[in-house]
């Protein structure tokens, strides 16, 4: 919109003295100056002769409404608004002044002062298309405004984004509106964003109190807590009674302290007590994304360490549901999935590890869980003996006869066709699991994974139970 010079007023006579006339004169001369300078674009000189003809001539409100625009054009609009101000106090008919009064309040986000300008402008010159389109845009910046204090209630923040950046359109330096969009990004986890639009206002601003809370939540959520209180503190001694950095700092102390009374508590093994503590830090502030990623995580360490397999993988599941790139937690719950022998799970775990960070470690840890899943999905041959992993050869050998005698078909000859069928199905396989595992190498090679019937192994196992009369077996080994 155009905020253009005024044509240069009628000098009212001041008396007979010839002191005055040229005092009104030299004003003119700085004025036109002072307008020549506008028309090139170079509003610093501009501005210096507009003073200069204020200093002159104080009370001309064509002056303050030129030096006005001068600022406007620097983009120094709170200065801009003072001379705007002073125009029509001057001269309340003063068109030009009101309308630059009231974009001034406009680009500083006071869309409801604005409208008053934009509204006494049409007062004296109802046709006037420039205020009636900036009225317009002011009542614009305040839908926008109330949408988003709604919609932060509601916690939408990206909403609050998009109206903040629709009203900066018209208020480009309403501190307000930044902030509230900048804390908003940060509550949104874009923590760039967040601290290049602080910092943008501290450049200007350094003791600005929304500008250092916003700089610090955004340390806070990044989980650089000390960091962060420093911020905190340094807005509540620009502002006292800042509310949001009184809370904020209040949690960031708390958490801190917290967790590392948690992580004392788990270092000197009393995990019971760390639990307690961690639990309680996941309490302080949900909107801490990061710190509560590591909390839970932690608390599932806490809980492997006492046995509570599945809630500590619960624990890790929701770590990465809050930060998906956390390898910590997906390692965590990948070591719980192979403790509780949810193979397919672990694989998933380590492959998304891998898959980051392509380490030797990882490499290995993927494998072995690949094996395992592999060795799940054959026969178990400690189980189908009911022996244990770390079995002699003479415990194998013992377990072998138990179950052997157990399901040999003499022993359910009685017994229905269906249950024949199914003792002697088990039968075998006993015979198949002594063959494996009392065999050294073949042991060997079913403990680590490998397809014994590629390898060109018997599988078979010739072993046999035969009768010498009623309950009387004896055992033959091939």
């Amino acid at each position: 919109c155009s905020i253009g010079l005024d044509n240069p007023l009628s000098i009212p006579a001041h008396g007979p003295g010839e002191v005055m006339k040229d005092e009104s004169q030299e004003a003119e001369s700085f004025k036109e100056q002072g307008n020549a300078y506008y028309a090139k674009k170079d509003y610093n000189e501009a501005y210096n002769y507009y003073t200069k003809a204020i200093d002159t001539c104080p009370n001309n409100a064509s002056y303050y409404g030129n030096r006005a625009a001068t600022l406007m054009m620097l983009g120094r609009f709170r200065e801009a608004l003072g001379d705007a101000q002073q125009s029509v106090r001057l001269d309340d008919s003063f068109v030009r002044g009101h309308l630059r009064e009231g974009k001034c309040h406009l680009s500083l986000g006071n869309a409801m002062a604005a409208s008053r300008c934009f509204q006494r402008v049409l007062e004296l010159d109802h046709k006037n298309s420039q205020a009636q389109q900036e009225l317009k845009n002011a009542t614009t910046v305040l839908e926008y405004e109330k949408i988003a204090e709604v919609d932060f209630e509601k916690r939408d923040f990206r909403k609050v984004v998009f109206c903040m950046d629709r009203a900066l359109e018209f208020a480009p330096a309403c501190h307000r509106f930044k902030i509230l969009k900048a804390e908003c990004l940060a509550l949104l986890g874009r923590y760039p964003e967040a601290q290049s639009v602080a910092s943008d206002i501290l450049r200007m601003d350094s003791t600005n109190a929304d500008a250092l809370y916003v700089r610090g939540l955004c340390l806070y959520y990044e989980d650089c807590i000390e960091k962060a209180v420093q911020f905190f503190v340094q807005a509540l001694r620009m502002a006292p009674d800042h509310e949001k950095a009184c809370i904020a700092c209040r949690n960031a102390k708390a958490l801190k302290a917290k967790k590392e009374d948690g992580n004392k508590a788990f270092k000197d093994g009393n995990y019971k007590l760390a639990y307690e503590l961690y639990t309680e830090a996941l309490g302080i502030d949900p909107n801490n994304i990061k710190t509560n990623a590591k909390l839970y995580c932690n608390r599932g360490t806490v809980n492997s360490k006492l046995r509570k397999l599945e809630e500590a993988i619960d624990d890790c599941t929701n770590a990465v549901k809050l930060d998906d790139t956390y390898i910590k937690a997906y390692l965590r719950r990948a070591q719980c999935y192979m403790d509780t022998e949810q193979y397919e799970d672990a694989v998933r775990d380590y492959e998304k590890v891998y898959q980051t960070e392509k380490t030797k470690e990882h490499k290995q840890l993927l494998k072995n869980a690949q094996v395992e899943l592999k060795k799940s999905k054959r026969k178990d041959y400690y189980k189908i003996l009911g022996v244990d992993k770390n079995a002699s050869e003479d415990e194998i050998k013992k377990a072998y006869r138990k179950r052997a005698l157990m399901h040999h078909p003499d022993r359910h000859s009685g017994a229905s066709a269906e249950v024949q069928k199914e003792e002697e199905k088990k039968f075998k396989e006993v015979g198949e699991a002594f063959t494996i595992l009392s065999d050294p190498k073949k042991k060997a090679r079913y403990d680590s994974g490998q397809d014994l019937e590629e390898d060109g192994l018997n599988m078979g196992g010739r072993c046999s139970l035969r009768s010498s009369g009623p309950g009387n077996f004896f055992f033959q080994f091939g």
